[in-house]
């Protein structure tokens, strides 16, 4: 089927979200409606099948270092080679286009145990043109046979939706719909995708599917989501910390879901939380730069209306008998510990009476749930502080062990991965938690208010 620039737009408002057709669904609806890897195993050998790959990766030495998101792909890369299906991969390497994926390449070959065939020039950007060699490569390719394209975000036409609006769309639609055309005509008619951690809006995520037959979940991908993520969808006690004050956002959306029961809140997000918990008990708290509108286009800068609504949180949740776990202290730029920020300075970390405040929740937490017929949960995203540095590393360092504390007790930990998985690595051992998620931002979206781009792309593509 041909993809016109009006389908295009059509397709790129459900994306966004301003298609009254495609509303926000709860992150179950998505995973029912995608197929999985199993549902293509009727196509033939010799099908050229495009995977939408993890391959943001930086391979160490040897086998096992820094691949994890390439050998995460294993097992979806084999079950099409066994079917004698022609397995084309594309995807990024970190955000800058003058990137590689040619190692990404050699490793990937070496965990196959399969030479992989590399393309680094796979597209005419003038034209937006799949190049006739890469046509004809993958043309002339044996059955079993696996193909990389280089970086995706080598070619602008990967990055124009990061940051567009609705009334982008119509100036952008032709351009995208010709590369969708273009991946069905000379690549490939089914799509997989096998790439966890890609949430942005990647053309090659959530553009491409919409001309394809057929699509499908990878192995990994469903796994993650149908098994750990159910889990964590369960979570009775959360420890959210974070940089960002629209995180709250994600903090009220898994409130929602009825089963947290302990918020454990550290980080900038806090201070929020933290300001309307004073004031609505008619007093205050100064968060120094974090409440300066010199500040606002600053992250961490908490506005008027973030106050508000982390009030609202507060009352409701109070109300349902939620307990929120906030900071009494923190550490400010020089190093000093102080009750609060104050004028002029900013929180980066949480204070020693802080961390026992945490460290006491979590005992509490464990004998509230020591007699459960079935395991408690405990999700944990973030960290405390500027861990990087020695100087704001205690408020995270202090806490890591409190996992491992739950784990013993028979409570499963899950950690959402990024900085919180550098963490663990950093503090303690794997076998302290359950299971580390590969990519900490799918899974905070996939727990929170928007909806994974990806899973709303390939739900469209299976309705069309």
């Amino acid at each position: 089927m041909t993809v016109t620039a009006e389908k295009m737009v059509t397709w790129c408002r459900g994306l966004l979200g301003d298609d009254p057709s495609e509303p926000k669904l709860p992150i179950e609806k998505y995973l029912a409606a995608i197929p999985r890897l199993p549902s293509l195993a009727d196509l033939p050998s010799g099908t050229p099948v495009l995977i939408r790959g993890d391959v943001d990766a930086k391979p160490g030495a040897k086998i096992g270092d820094g691949d994890i998101r390439l050998r995460s792909m294993k097992g979806t890369i084999d079950f099409c080679r066994n079917k004698g299906w022609k397995v084309i991969i594309f995807g990024h390497i970190g955000r800058e286009p003058e990137k590689s994926l040619a190692k990404v390449g050699t490793r990937l070959g070496e965990i196959l145990g399969c030479e992989v065939a590399f393309i680094s020039d796979w597209l005419d950007p003038a034209t937006t043109c799949i190049k006739d060699e890469t046509a004809a490569t993958i043309q002339s390719a044996a059955p079993g046979s696996v193909i990389l394209l280089e970086n995706s975000r080598k070619y602008d036409i990967e990055r124009v939706l990061w940051k567009a609006k609705p009334a982008d769309l119509p100036k952008l639609a032709g351009q995208l719909a010709k590369l969708a055309n273009e991946f069905t005509s000379k690549v490939a008619e089914v799509y997989i995708h096998e790439a966890f951690s890609a949430g942005s809006l990647d053309a090659s995520s959530v553009a491409v599917p919409v001309g394809m037959k057929r699509v499908a979940l990878g192995e990994y991908e469903a796994e993650q989501f149908d098994v750990q993520l159910q889990d964590c969808l369960d979570a009775q006690l959360v420890i959210f910390s974070g940089l960002k004050a629209d995180k709250l956002d994600d903090m009220e959306a898994m409130i929602a879901r009825g089963k947290i029961r302990t918020i454990i809140c550290a980080g900038a997000l806090s201070g929020s939380l933290r300001k309307a918990a004073a004031q609505l008990e008619g007093k205050d708290v100064n968060l120094g730069v974090a409440q300066d509108p010199a500040h606002k286009d600053k992250p961490y800068f908490a506005p008027s209306f973030r106050i508000e609504q982390a009030k609202k949180m507060l009352t409701e949740g109070r109300a349902k008998g939620i307990e929120f776990v906030l900071p009494v202290d923190c550490v400010i730029q020089d190093g000093s510990v102080v009750v609060e920020p104050g004028p002029g300075n900013e929180q980066f970390d949480v204070g020693p009476a802080s961390g026992a405040r945490f460290a006491d929740a979590v005992t509490r937490f464990i004998a509230a749930h020591k007699n459960d017929k079935s395991p408690a949960v405990a999700f944990h995203n973030g960290v405390f502080g500027m861990f990087e540095d020695p100087r704001f590393e205690n408020g995270t360092k202090s806490f890591v062990p409190q996992l491992k504390r739950m784990k013993d007790a028979g409570i499963k930990v899950y950690i959402g991965g990024g900085e919180g998985g550098a963490s663990l690595e950093r503090y303690g051992q794997p076998d302290w938690v359950t299971y580390v998620f590969t990519a900490g931002g799918t899974v905070l979206n996939a727990l929170g208010s928007e909806p994974v781009p990806y899973l709303v792309a390939l739900t469209m593509a299976t309705k069309k």
